[in-house]
């Protein structure tokens, strides 16, 4: 359940914003929190009571599980299937529904599916069961993708020739800029992801104000952080000047983080990507850079990706677009549930869903 204001650290503070928020918010605002971990923040904390009627906030594409379309889904699940394999992957993946099974079905049925922290775990795995292939699913925005990289290079160097990818990287903004021009969910202003912001620099959304008048707000997962990047696109909206902010001062640059950047330009090319419930959204992700290609799961075993429609009865791709909210889906709580769900967004660590069931009132 929420926990309102009795779980802040500091309840006057967050009383005190809201109230700017309430006296300077005069016209409807429709906000999308880009991160699944905002997502989270805002549930478990009750934001949306703090707010004024003239705010709304949605959900966006920011849990990488979730916008993964069915067929990496899949083709992860063919992979655990492979007696000759050994599939790693983050805990949040493992119970999302394929087409016919899930990893963690696989699992159950003898297939050789193991959950790691992180993928250095999975090339220590490829170490010690040199007789094996080890597959690590690389799923995850520009956060995580880094680490990849270098667990990538690390395996180069050390002549690991059993392990390789499934490569299921996304990056951000280009979902956003989607989002804008199809103009089906009308947002007016993001908070803006704070963990990919780390990396990839507030600047990175200046086109966002520049080229749409969308205003911006780079957000920490404090309550607070939520809060004051509210109060900046208010602000924003309210005197018609959309700029970058960043209320996340103390992790975000404004240039992002080069040593990151420079070993995930190293590693990794930026390509087209297919993403759930928004099709295909040019430079929206990565593979393998040719150096690197030997380590593409895909072209060591001759695999293929079919596109396939996920389950109809799951919403999940509407809750991404912003167009709708989890609980108002009409399989949420019934058909879906955390035990027994029909998408990702219901199981994922950073699912919209997730937050909605585990804290709602």
């Amino acid at each position: 359940m929420s926990l309102g204001l009795e779980g802040l650290r500091d309840v006057d503070a967050a009383r005190a914003i809201a109230a700017e928020i309430a006296e300077e918010s005069r016209q409807p605002l429709k906000l999308m929190e880009v991160c699944g971990s905002h997502s989270h923040a805002i549930a478990r904390y009750g934001l949306h009571d703090l707010l004024p009627d003239t705010i709304e906030l949605v959900p966006g594409p920011g849990c990488p599980v979730c916008v993964a379309p069915q067929e990496e889904i899949d083709l992860a699940i063919e992979l655990a299937r492979d007696p000759g394999v050994v599939l790693t992957t983050f805990g949040d993946l493992i119970r999302v529904p394929g087409t016919h099974a899930s990893m963690d079905q696989v699992r159950a049925e003898g297939g050789d599916v193991r959950i790691v922290l992180s993928p250095m775990d999975a090339l220590a795995t490829a170490r010690q069961e040199p007789q094996r292939l080890v597959v690590f699913v690389a799923i995850g925005f520009e956060t995580t993708a880094p680490g990849v990289a270098a667990t990538v290079r690390a395996a180069e160097a050390d002549g690991v020739d059993n392990f390789s990818l499934l490569v299921a990287h996304k990056t951000m903004p280009a979902p956003m800029r989607a989002l804008v021009e199809a103009g089906e969910c009308g947002v007016q202003g993001f908070i803006c992801p704070g963990h990919v912001s780390t990396i990839i620099g507030s600047e990175a959304y200046r086109f966002l104000p520049d080229e749409y008048g969308v205003a911006c707000a780079v957000a920490g997962f404090e309550p607070l952080d939520v809060l004051l990047a509210v109060r900046s696109l208010v602000r924003q909206h309210e005197t018609g000047q959309p700029q970058v902010d960043t209320q996340y001062g103390r992790a975000v640059r404004a240039e992002g983080n080069p040593k990151a950047l420079g070993i995930l330009n190293e590693v990794f090319e930026v390509r087209d990507s297919r993403w759930r419930g928004l099709g295909e959204i040019p430079v929206s992700g990565l593979g393998l850079a040719e150096r690197y290609r030997s380590f593409d799961v895909e072209d060591r075993l001759g695999l293929a990706r079919h596109p396939v429609e996920p389950n109809p009865a799951c919403r999940c791709g509407e809750v991404l677009r912003g167009i709708m909210r989890p609980m108002s889906c009409p399989a949420f709580g019934k058909a879906c549930t955390p035990e027994d769900p029909l998408g990702p967004c219901m199981v994922s660590s950073e699912g919209a869903c997730a937050a909605a069931w585990q804290y709602r009132s």
